[in-house]
């Protein structure tokens, strides 16, 4: 090696200029778990302002369809009812991104697949131990705070009730509340939805029953099932058909059926939620439930998952239309949005996401959305190694039992 305080032989010639360093690449799994994620977050603050309200009374408040951002439905919203205390709308997300980034906290330090267990030991103290912002109340609280009552569950059964927690979800309001947040199962098993199929039955049973937990396993199923590198809409919905059952297949084959008469929300609002009302518990009246409403069932779905693939399919899964009908179709929007958001960014990747919106919802809600699907992308690669050696393994185990 030269001396580097001797000077170079004067024969030497110079080195030629550097070639520029190509732009740095994103790759696959990396870029759809940012679309993935940061759709998720982008859908729930679009939906969080208008939740609850029926199409009508959105163009009625709005003047039109909702186009973007927009802020509360009532301007005096530290008061009015049954909005008060929360500042829904503005750019802010709600306690959908809330729980689906804990639940990415949870991978950080399992770094493995979840099971119900993982909630028990690591989501429960998330929700009760650590103050975090919490965009909707301008302050910083704990989680448990925001979340709304099934998501409480949690803690009342695993940390006070100390349940099992396998079967802490028995007795829950059967709602979306698992099925909101399991995003990260689908990522974490990227390409692979029957693996995050199970993975999420195991995660949501903690938190979730019947058609409640069908949901959660058939969502993060169509989020795998988006990462596959040929994946399209028809791709994804005909995997969360396959794998669904009961009445949540039967409600997601109805809504995309419809779906597929219309290229576009504007004409799909009515007829989707036709086709779900026979499957909904809820009833045609969002904040005054039927007595029937949220009650164990086998012939019965959440509304959110059968309507955010519906969009996807009459949207062809462009992001941008997705989203907005999702919120545009009004009742539990923001939750709906939250879903057909994730699918449609996991099979298109970050560019997928309009910049203006993402931008300004990181800003408003005082959250990096891009920080946890790197930290979920990097988690997913481990978790696939480990799933190589495990593999590679019981072949060896098998081989040697068989004599192949």
């Amino acid at each position: 090696m030269t001396n580097t305080m001797q000077a170079a032989p004067p024969e030497e010639p110079l080195a030629e200029p550097e070639e520029p360093l190509a732009e740095e690449t994103v790759a696959p799994l990396e870029d759809r778990a940012a679309g993935c994620l940061v759709g998720a977050a982008v859908g729930d603050a679009l939906g969080g302002p208008v939740e609850g309200w029926t199409p009508e009374q959105i163009v009625a408040r709005h003047g039109g369809r909702v186009g973007g951002i927009v802020g509360p439905f009532h301007e005096d919203w530290r008061t009015a009812r049954p909005i008060a205390p929360f500042h829904k709308g503005d750019g802010h997300v709600t306690d959908d991104t809330l729980m689906t980034h804990a639940l990415v906290r949870v991978y950080e330090k399992v770094r493995d697949h979840l099971d119900a267990f993982d909630i028990a030991d690591h989501l429960v103290p998330d929700l009760i131990g650590t103050p975090r912002w919490i965009p909707e109340l301008e302050d910083e609280a704990l989680p448990l705070h925001r979340i709304f009552l099934a998501e409480k569950w949690l803690v009342a059964r695993l940390h006070y009730g100390h349940i099992d927690p396998r079967e802490a979800g028995v007795g829950n309001i059967v709602n979306c509340g698992a099925a909101m947040y399991m995003a990260p199962v689908g990522v974490v098993n990227a390409g692979h939805p029957d693996r995050a199929y199970a993975e999420a039955l195991d995660v949501a049973g903690a938190h979730q029953s019947s058609y409640g937990l069908e949901a959660a396993g058939v969502f993060a199923a169509a989020v795998a099932a988006a990462f596959a590198p040929d994946a399209t809409v028809a791709s994804v919905v005909g995997h969360a058909l396959r794998l669904a059952k009961d009445g949540t297949r039967a409600a997601v084959e109805a809504v995309c059926d419809a779906a597929a008469a219309h290229t576009g929300f504007e004409s799909a609002l009515a007829p989707l939620r036709a086709a779900v009302a026979p499957f909904d518990t809820v009833g045609p009246d969002y904040r005054n439930p039927s007595l029937g409403a949220r009650r164990p069932s086998r012939l019965h779905a959440i509304e959110e998952l059968p309507v955010a693939l519906g969009m996807l399919v009459a949207c062809g899964g462009d992001f941008r239309t997705t989203v907005l009908g999702s919120v545009n179709y009004g009742r539990d929007c923001d939750s709906i949005a939250t879903m057909s958001g994730a699918i449609a960014g996991a099979l298109h990747g970050s560019a997928a996401v309009p910049a203006e919106w993402s931008t300004e919802v990181a800003r408003a809600s005082r959250l990096d959305l891009h920080a946890p699907a790197a930290a979920l992308a990097a988690v997913t690669r481990e978790v696939f190694a480990r799933d190589r050696a495990r593999r590679r393994a019981h072949e060896q185990a098998f081989a040697a039992l068989t004599g192949a």
